[in-house]
């Protein structure tokens, strides 16, 4: 059994080797470059990786399309402004702060104001309904109350 696990835990950590980029430009800047603009691109499919840590064909397929472009002679913004009229601002993986992208900016900040200002509120009523004073008439019944049960655990002879 032990054997089995060992084997699964090794093809597991060899699937990994297969996200790795063969694409090497002749030009160190341009390599350079191309590396730079597939840290920043998103997978389309993973969502929550760039391009160079992804191992879907569509990524692959951007990789070589950047590599492609950069052959070309075309820069950085070249292709990034291709690939965000193609995809749209989603594609990049630290999307610029616009209307559309606005709410992936803005949500988070406005989710945690809003969880602050709702544990503000509950700690200041729970601190309101703690200090409310007792009118008289429920003060007095539950003196009564409280005077009926002492005398009927005295009769029955349990002191407590």
């Amino acid at each position: 059994m032990m054997k089995l696990w060992f084997f699964v835990l090794i093809l597991l950590i060899s699937a990994q080797g297969f996200a790795i980029d063969d694409h090497q430009l002749a030009n160190p800047e341009q390599q350079k470059t191309y590396e730079i603009i597939i840290s920043e691109l998103r997978c389309l499919v993973c969502q929550n990786q760039t391009i160079a840590d992804s191992n879907a064909e569509l990524a692959s397929d951007l990789r070589r399309q950047v590599f492609e472009m950069l052959q070309q002679g075309k820069s950085k913004e070249d292709i990034i402004q291709f690939m965000t009229d193609r995809y749209g601002d989603f594609v990049l993986y630290n999307p610029p702060l616009k209307t559309k992208t606005a709410l992936l900016w803005l949500g988070p900040i406005a989710f945690l104001i809003t969880g602050f200002i709702m544990i503000f509120w509950f700690i200041r009523r729970k601190k309101t309904a703690a200090i409310m004073p007792i009118d008289k008439d429920k003060q007095e019944k539950m003196r009564r109350l409280l005077s009926e049960n002492n005398e009927s655990s005295a009769e029955n002879g349990d002191q407590s």
